[in-house]
């Protein structure tokens, strides 16, 4: 068997890792790309290695070095100043539409009093292991890991915290053990408070999308939100119009119940990208409310989410 074969061999989640592997004398050396692991997780997987390649015929002996590059994880908050304005079903399509397209994307719902996506994701009443006193992330069926204060409190339970409570909860989410993941999209809570202000402090975002609906209060909220980031210096990736349109499933009449064209105007208006609208459609919140985000299956209703995680996608390029 040859190298190639070996590295064939092994589990995809581990070829994925080994950047290098060479036969030589019935030697084998494995060079295997460890950033992001814990410990335990290189150590596993070392065993694994010896284990598989030292049972072909060819290998006398094994020999795993490992490397590790340094990366930052990269932060993007996606945040809204106002609630109701579908910021939590965007955060979760994107992060699904970036895992198709390649990113190795994680997503914290930082809404400490209101976690939603757990219902999004049909993550409902699972439980995070720990490790080293850290939360494992749930694992979705869309490739996209998550946690929430909905997966580490009794389902229904209010929350009665002081700011600095939920601005702790912010940081066991985002210092969990996240593994190899290299972008966190951070669900930002309605408003301008503690928790923004702890993610701010303690875990600068690369950068920062803003949702809201057309209308003009909740664009006053998008622009005191938008103010905070600036004065945080971080970039405003762009702005999305949420809630835009909507086609009435028995007539098919279109109407603007939330107006229209607003978010657009705005971001003209403060000179900031325009990424994109999502339709007011009954399917999505009807899809977000069973636990099949609409991105996860493809399609029309995948598009708009698709072609905003589009443009996400290359700002990250072109900044890194």
């Amino acid at each position: 068997m040859n190298s190639t074969d070996l590295k064939a061999s092994l589990p995809a989640a581990i070829a994925d890792r080994v950047t290098s592997l060479s036969l030589r004398d019935r030697r084998a050396i494995v060079v295997l790309d460890v950033a992001g692991l814990s410990t335990s997780e290189r150590d596993e997987i070392e065993l694994q290695i010896e284990r598989i390649v030292s049972a072909d015929d060819a290998v006398d002996e094994v020999s795993v070095v490992m490397t590790a590059e340094r990366f930052e994880r990269q932060l993007i908050a996606i945040g809204s100043g106002k609630g109701g304005v579908g910021k939590s079903t965007l955060t979760a399509n994107l992060a699904i539409s970036l895992a198709r397209m390649g990113r190795k994307v994680g997503l914290v719902d930082a809404d400490v009093y209101g976690p939603s996506q757990p219902v999004i994701f049909g993550t409902q009443g699972q439980k995070p292991e720990a490790r080293d006193n850290k939360p494992i992330p749930i694992e979705s069926r869309f490739g996209v890991p998550h946690l929430s204060m909905g997966h580490l409190v009794a389902p229904g339970k209010a929350l009665a915290w002081r700011g600095p409570m939920a601005g702790n909860a912010l940081a066991q989410l985002v210092e969990a053990q996240w593994g190899a993941t290299e972008l966190l999209l951070i669900d930002l809570p309605p408003g301008t408070g503690d928790v923004q202000l702890t993610m701010l402090q303690r875990f600068k975002p690369a950068g920062a999308v803003l949702v809201s609906t057309p209308q003009d209060l909740a664009l006053i909220d998008a622009a005191r939100a938008g103010q905070l980031f600036d004065q945080a210096d971080v970039p405003i990736i762009g702005l999305v119009e949420n809630m835009a349109g909507y086609a009435c499933p028995h007539c098919g009449k279109l109407s603007d119940p939330f107006g229209s064209g607003g978010v657009e105007q705005a971001a003209e208006r403060l000179d900031l990208p325009f990424l994109g609208r999502i339709p007011l459609d009954h399917a999505i919140r009807q899809g977000s409310d069973a636990g099949e985000p609409p991105a996860a299956n493809g399609g029309k209703l995948a598009e708009p989410f698709d072609a905003i995680a589009s443009q996400i996608d290359a700002w990250l390029s072109a900044k890194n």
